[in-house]
């Protein structure tokens, strides 16, 4: 389905790809989003005038094309799913942009940060404006947080102790915890953690970058207890 079909108000036109840009002769990008509101404005709380008035060029689905952010979180957390996302952050990983905005992708109810609490935002393009992102500045912090929640610590990464991804129950209540780039887990977080999954790789690299192993580990989440997808 195209957002000329499901979008609110009306599609904004895009450039002609061999349109003439600010240099002569190369492309322009098209337009994104959508443009002002025409017609008869609707009635209801969620909706922007402001948005309405000069359009949406926002990264959001059709769905929320003209809505106030808060009203767009809002509607997010009445329908989060179970589990968490944890990636350590001791050397200002350019990773978590990606994590976080795969997160949002998967609607996972929080996004956390052990370690430094600054981290490159371009990744998540803007995502994080919807996505809850928490903050704990040591490993204790975190495992003592996750342990009063009743959430279950699964790790991700290459272990001799690890268990294929693949095969594992993935609980549901859980915080998918993902290590630095290069250095993995550290031994804390190896500790505190349930179970430590490995995801089944079949080329000559020994591991796989940390933004497509989240990835990898929320779909499979979902495919569990969303889809009912049981392992083999």
């Amino acid at each position: 389905m195209t957002d000329a079909e499901t979008s609110p108000g009306p599609r904004a036109a895009a450039a002609p790809l061999d349109a003439p840009g600010p240099d002569v002769g190369a492309e322009s990008k098209p337009e994104v989003g959508v443009g002002p509101w025409e017609g008869e404005l609707p009635a209801g709380d969620h909706w922007d005038p402001d948005l309405l008035a000069d359009g949406d060029r926002r990264n959001v689905v059709d769905k929320y094309r003209y809505w106030k952010h808060d009203a767009i979180v809002a509607e997010l957390d009445s329908r989060r799913h179970n589990f968490h996302i944890a990636i350590e952050n001791w050397q200002h990983d350019l990773n978590i942009g990606t994590v976080v905005r795969t997160a949002n992708a998967f609607l996972a109810k929080e996004v956390h940060i052990i370690g430094r609490r600054r981290w490159n935002r371009r990744g998540a393009m803007v995502t994080d404006r919807y996505q809850h992102v928490r903050h704990h500045p040591t490993v204790e912090d975190f495992v003592a947080w996750a342990q009063g929640e009743g959430l279950a610590i699964i790790g991700i990464d290459i272990f001799p102790d690890s268990v294929p991804l693949e095969t594992y129950e993935l609980p549901k209540d859980c915080v998918l915890v993902f290590g630095q780039e290069g250095p993995g887990l550290t031994p804390e977080v190896h500790e505190a953690a349930v179970a430590t999954l490995s995801i089944e790789q079949f080329g000559s690299t020994r591991s796989i970058n940390a933004g497509s192993a989240a990835a990898i580990a929320m779909h499979a989440w979902i495919r569990r207890h969303v889809f009912g997808q049981f392992p083999a």
